[in-house]
This record gives C-alpha cells, structure tokens and sequence, in this order.
C-alpha cells in the first residue's frame, strides 16, 4: 500500500520511500523515514496535492510522489502492541 491509497485521516507506518530523486532526501529531512508514523490530513479539492502529518509537521506533497513511498495501515491491534512496549 502506497501514502497516496491511505484514507483523509488514516495513520500508517512508512515501510519505504522509493525512488524520489532530490525530494526523496529532503523529505527525510522533514522526517519521513522508515517506521515512522504518518498521517494523511486530506485531499485537496482536485486530489493533488496531499496533506500529510509527520511527528508535529505537515506537508503537501504530490500525489505522484505519495505513490512512491510505501505505507503500512495502523491498526488498533497495531497501536496497542505498541503501547504496551512502552
């Protein structure tokens, strides 16, 4: 599953970010990187662009570009696993 297939609100964990050229770089920057949490806020009107939420910061990014970083759904099983490591 990809960023741009999440639903408006849904988390997911990032798996992969592929191949991006120089956005791919100043996205990690920005703090998307493996097994971090993410958030689609919403779509815009048309789709394109994205609004996502990582850590305390949103972005807009490209649907395009969403395709191409590979995302893993939260669950609630998942969330409280997670919670119970802490």
């Amino acid at each position: 599953m990809t960023l741009a297939d999440l639903q408006t609100k849904q988390k997911a964990i990032v798996k992969k970010v592929g191949q991006l050229g120089e956005l791919r770089a100043r996205l990690m920057e920005l703090g998307v990187f493996c097994g971090e949490p993410i958030q689609l806020v919403r779509r815009s009107p048309f789709g394109d662009p994205l609004e996502i939420k990582v850590a305390d910061t949103h972005l807009a990014i490209r649907e395009e570009d969403a395709e191409k970083i590979e995302v893993e759904p939260i669950s609630h099983a998942h969330r409280t696993k997670r919670e119970k490591m802490r």
